[in-house]
């Protein structure tokens, strides 16, 4: 049946004027059918003017002939803008990149003005962000910038950029659809907790808190008033009460989340009951004896267009998506750009003065609790800030570019790969510092940036910086040497570990280049100054080593004469290994077979992962990556077929230059691999991703697991003696790929016989 497309006029309690609803009907919603819902300001209080416009869309809803991007121009003759803004805009070929935003209003620099770029990589609560705070100056009991905490604080990207001159910021927001999707799983999981019958406080709590870890509304929204918290935890000090909420914001605040509350309750009670009329007798039963069914149902109820309990969902989320856009509202200083929809787009701002460089910008980065209902720390996606920024610890104004972005989840599987989001940046960085804890050096995480790092030819650029040196205890390391050496220790075999899969001879380079190239760092959560005097003088020149080599890595490296010679006929085999381990635990992740060392994930997981891909949202959900990993496993195994040369167009003078030669091959692949990995996997069947996430009710997460093993394997289907089409596509691809990099790298191609 043909769906008829209808617009509505709408009042939030909470803004002025009128809005308008509607069904979108060339835009997908989550689960990837056409008709996502949008809902846009007017403008107006008057409501005649609101039906007018209203008006206007119903009729642009009604008539195809309008239904296409090219039709905007004549639409703007014929129609309010305000209308066709709001029909056209998501519509525009083209996607908003914050990135490009950053790099516009400030650009990045590079080598060729003297900058280092650095990037920091590190399993969340390493002290990434410690080390950045004493690189730039900021500290740490009054500054306070960018925030820390043991537990995953942000997922924005921070890019410090150290210059003479005045202090300036931009900082970038997530898109509008990608908040309203983590609102909707929020809110999704507080219904389910009031189906389960939790108490207030619990639902406040799933509502409050998104189930990774990386996105909590409790710092716009407010915490539950009858939530403990441990300051601790938390960034700014006491003596920074002065800007906190005063007792009638935080009344506000929560007589607003009881509000939201009492509406999840109504929302799962209307779920329920259309459940219960739809199974009769059978709800019960499917409840006690099927609790993932009734979850599935759960949700197909609320996301179900035709019922009551979908509507209550609707406007609860624009409700919550218009706190969220009120508190913009209070950004009194600096410049804020909005999309027609008016979502905020990024905010710019400059000043003189330190203080008020760090106060402003620190509400977007802060995750101190008594501010909690104004800060908009999880809206943002990056922030670029420029300025003296130098440390405090030496008289020193090096020209540094500082990354640091999230941190890398605590998983005991090193095969787990480092998200793509960040291996895209090895090309950009001049050095790319690992930090790592001390006490517990070199574990899972760890030990998968060195195996990427390696198998992508970056190895060179690669440094360590071991935090909590000072923590370091035991009866057998008496003296800084012993303990060095204890931790040095780690690192070795962790290398020597990883020698079967990255490959022997790029294994020994790794280690020969990190001999001199790891740093033991302690205290830096506190003041130079604050520390005791000779621990204070030993992290002063370890800091002091670390900037140095920074510095250094900017200076020309004379390539190597010699270049490598392959026969090709290797490359099948190193593509059937990497499918073959890529393939392997990922069956064993959707749960249809048993893989050493994988275990099946949760359903819920599984399908947050489909949701992601489905809606175009990301790549990836928390530690389940499949792009990545496939990048990692054909990285690695390319790296071994690489390892092998058949021949030299110079002799290579030592290993090291041999090695330099065939970095330069794996750097070229590295540079393009991701491209072919995001085609395969997800743009070239992102149609296949959406059905697969229209799955629903009984026997859902199996269909589901079936669906996804398809597009992995159409991804990656494994050669073997007879090849299949889409098999032997995927190999000449991945050579083409090696055959250009090889040669761009001076080096050749040739078959055996034509060697002899």
């Amino acid at each position: 049946m043909k769906i008829q497309y209808s617009a509505s006029k709408s009042q939030s309690q909470n803004r002025p004027g009128w809005a308008i609803s509607f069904r979108h009907p060339l835009l997908k919603d989550g689960k990837g059918k056409p008709g996502k819902k949008r809902h846009r300001g007017l403008g107006t209080e008057d409501a005649a003017q609101a039906d007018k416009l209203v008006g206007q869309m119903n009729a642009l809803l009604g008539n195809e002939s309008w239904w296409s991007a090219g039709k905007r121009a004549e639409a703007e003759l014929n129609f309010d803008k305000i209308v066709v803004n709001a029909f056209f805009d998501d519509l525009q070929a083209g996607r908003f990149s914050p990135e490009a935003v950053r790099e516009k209003v400030i650009p990045m620099p590079g080598a060729e003005e003297g900058y280092a770029r650095i990037l920091f990589v590190g399993t969340t609560g390493a002290g990434k962000t410690s080390l950045v705070r004493q690189l730039i100056g900021s500290d740490p009991d009054i500054d306070r910038f960018p925030s820390t905490a043991p537990a995953k604080t942000t997922i924005a990207d921070l890019e410090a950029i150290q210059a003479t001159g005045s202090f300036s910021a931009v900082i970038t927001f997530f898109s509008e659809f990608q908040i309203q999707t983590y609102v909707e799983e929020c809110l999704m999981a507080a219904s389910l907790a009031a189906f389960d019958g939790l108490a207030d406080a619990k639902i406040a709590e799933r509502l409050l808190s998104h189930s990774d870890q990386k996105f909590r509304l409790s710092y716009v929204l407010g915490a539950w008033p009858e939530s403990s918290v441990d300051e601790d935890e938390f960034s700014f000090d006491e003596e920074q009460d002065q800007t906190a909420l005063t007792t009638i914001d935080n009344e506000q605040g929560a007589v607003r989340l009881m509000e939201f509350v009492e509406c999840i309750k109504v929302i799962a009670a209307n779920a329920e009951k259309h459940l219960r009329s739809e199974l009769g007798t059978d709800f019960d039963n499917f409840l006690l004896t099927d609790r993932d069914a009734i979850e599935s149902w759960f949700e197909e109820a609320i996301f179900d267009q035709s019922t009551h309990c979908a509507e209550l969902f609707y406007d609860t989320t624009i409700d919550l998506m218009s706190e969220i856009q009120l508190r913009f509202n209070a950004i009194a200083k600096g410049n804020l750009h909005r999309a027609n929809s008016g979502w905020p787009e990024n905010w710019q701002f400059s000043c003189d003065n330190r203080d008020e460089f760090i106060r402003e910008v620190r509400w977007f980065s802060s995750n101190y609790w008594p501010e909690f209902g104004r800060l908009l720390t999880p809206i943002v996606q990056g922030i670029r800030v420029k300025g003296p920024l130098f440390p405090s610890f030496a008289e020193l104004q090096p020209k540094l570019v500082l990354i640091d972005g999230q941190g890398l989840g605590h998983t005991p599987d090193s095969s787990t790969s480092v998200p793509a989001e960040i291996t895209r940046k090895f090309g950009l960085a001049d050095v790319i510092l690992l930090v790592d804890n001390a006490q517990q050096p070199m574990l899972a995480a760890p030990q998968s940036v060195l195996r990427i790092v390696a198998s992508s030819g970056h190895h060179h650029k690669l440094a360590i910086a071991f935090t909590h040196f000072d923590q370091i205890k035991g009866d057998n390391l008496r003296s800084l040497d012993d303990k060095r050496a204890h931790v040095m220790g780690s690192v070795v075999q962790a290398i020597s570990s990883l020698r079967d899969i990255i490959g022997a001879p790029v294994a020994k380079a790794v280690e020969q280049t990190l001999l001199n190239r790891c740093f033991m760092l302690g205290g830096i959560e506190r003041r130079n100054d604050k520390l005791p005097p000779k621990s204070a003088e030993y992290v002063r020149s370890q800091l002091t080593r670390l900037i140095s080599l920074f510095e250094k890595s900017i200076e020309p490296v004379i390539p190597p004469d010699a270049a490598p010679i392959y026969d090709p006929t290797g490359i099948g085999f190193a593509v059937r290994d990497a499918v073959t381990k890529f393939l392997g635990p990922w069956m064993a992740k959707l749960g249809l077979v048993s893989y050493s060392g994988s275990h099946r994930e949760h359903y819920n997981r599984i399908k947050a992962l489909n949701r992601r891909i489905a809606g175009e949202m990301g790549e990836e959900y928390d530690s389940l990556r499949p792009v990545s990993d496939l990048v990692a496993r054909l990285s690695e195994s390319i790296s071994l077929f690489l390892d092998k040369p058949t021949a030299w167009t110079t002799t290579p003078i030592d290993e090291s230059q041999a090695e330099a030669a065939i970095s330069r091959v794996r750097r070229n692949i590295s540079s393009e691999i991701h491209e072919i990995a995001l085609d395969r996997m997800i743009r070239l069947q992102l149609g296949e991703w959406r059905k697969a996430f229209e799955f629903k009710g009984r026997g859902s997460a199996t269909y589901r697991s079936n669906a996804l093993r398809n597009i992995y394997e159409a991804a990656a289907p494994l050669p073997d003696t007879v090849m299949t089409a889409s098999a032997s596509q995927f190999v000449l691809s991945i050579r083409k790929l090696m055959v250009d990099a090889i040669k761009e790298a001076g080096g050749e191609i040739r078959l055996a016989e034509s060697m002899t």
